[in-house]
């Protein structure tokens, strides 16, 4: 049984995030190999099975902002997320610690996340697609994303433009695709501005486009063939906000607290001397009163069935004397013929008597020869 050995700490790294901005930070496995013992075989590529645990200094988990994603163990995890106005000047420690799957081996080291304030925060304008062809961990990538703005920038024209968040599909309640045709999980990005939306973003707020929509069938665009090249976006769930419109609803949150329930002290039972209850009553209300009300119910029930019975003496007196007669008489007929049918003597059909004994010899039949055959009954009758 291999025995973890003890993790190796790097030292802390600061980064520099911008609140309303989207904050993407890469775990990458080369960074943590060289703390990895080397491969066993010389020459051999190290290609270990690294995977990454964040967390909170002194909590579970990451802050509610901060999300992690790592598809394979063979993949570089990352970090993203958007920070708001809230968490500027806190400096937030997150703890990254690397585990090597082969040796068992441990990495730790620290990011401390200093979350600056900006004045663009936030931009006034605010637009989300859907991207249908990419994963999330794919549009996080730098080259990728900075190709989506600028072809968002070129259909929008603002001077400042920046990604807001970046939310996968699934967070979003879609379902996880088929592993065919090279189906892609779709993401949400979300990007702002300061200048109003344009006219090729409105299209699909025209009563045509809203129509094909409602019938699943995708919209037209005009500015569309500047994304569908590398992104394929459903413009039917693009999301058009502007902030300045918004009516704010809950201006004043709540204070939520930091989680933790409060000192009160240590736990103080009830002492002993405690006044001792009498359960008489209760067991009369639940023993006693049920077993009564039984008892006279069963004492009903009993005079109803063996106290009021009439009797054969009384049914008899309010039986018509006519009727009783012809009672009687088929009584006694019955009886007489049952008697009869036991002491007549019929001889056994000859189907039931053996043709040969057991010494072979043919056993001649016990009715004479003047005996009638055709009066007498194959089987006996059964009264």
């Amino acid at each position: 049984m291999a025995l973890a050995t003890p993790a190796l700490s790097h030292a802390d790294r600061n980064v520099y995030p911008s609140a309303g901005v989207l904050f993407v930070h890469v775990l990458e496995r080369e960074h943590f190999k060289g703390e990895f013992p080397p491969y066993p075989k010389p020459g051999d590529s190290s290609n270990d099975p690294i995977t990454f645990n964040t967390n909170l200094m002194g909590y579970p988990d990451r802050p509610g902002w901060l999300r992690y994603i790592q598809r394979t163990s063979h993949s570089d995890g990352v970090l993203y997320g958007s920070p708001t106005a809230e968490h500027v000047g806190k400096a937030t420690i997150i703890e990254i610690t690397a585990y090597n799957r082969r040796t068992f081996e441990t990495a730790r080291h620290n990011l401390v996340i200093n979350i600056m304030s900006t004045e663009e925060y936030p931009l006034p304008y605010q637009a989300e697609f859907f991207i249908k062809n990419m994963n999330v961990e794919e549009m996080l990538a730098s080259e990728v994303l900075g190709d989506f703005l600028g072809a968002v920038k070129n259909v929008w024209q603002p001077e400042r433009l920046n990604a807001i968040n970046i939310t996968s599909a699934l967070d979003r309640g879609g379902r996880v695709p088929l592993p065919i045709n090279n189906l892609k999980e779709g993401v949400y990005v979300m990007v702002g501005a300061d200048v109003q939306f344009s006219s090729c973003l409105r299209e699909v707020e025209n009563p045509h486009n809203q129509l094909r929509c409602s019938q699943e069938m995708e919209p037209v665009i005009s500015c569309d063939k500047k994304f569908r090249a590398q992104f394929d976006i459903d413009w039917c769930k693009i999301n058009l906000v502007d902030i300045t419109k918004v009516v704010m609803i809950h201006s004043n949150r709540p204070d939520p607290g930091t989680g933790v329930l409060p000192d009160i002290g240590e736990y103080n039972p009830p002492s002993e001397s405690l006044k001792s209850r009498d359960f008489f009553a209760d067991f009369l209300i639940t023993l006693a009163v049920p077993s009564a009300v039984a008892m006279v119910l069963f004492t009903i029930l009993g005079y109803s069935m063996c106290c009021r019975r009439e009797g054969v003496d009384k049914r008899n007196m309010q039986t018509p004397d006519i009727q009783l007669v012809h009672h009687s008489s088929i009584q006694k007929s019955t009886k007489e013929l049952r008697s009869m049918s036991k002491n007549r003597e019929i001889s056994w059909p000859l189907s039931t008597l053996p043709v040969f004994s057991q010494s072979g010899e043919v056993v001649p039949p016990i009715h004479p020869d003047n005996y009638e055959t055709t009066s007498m009954p194959l089987m006996q009758t059964q009264m």
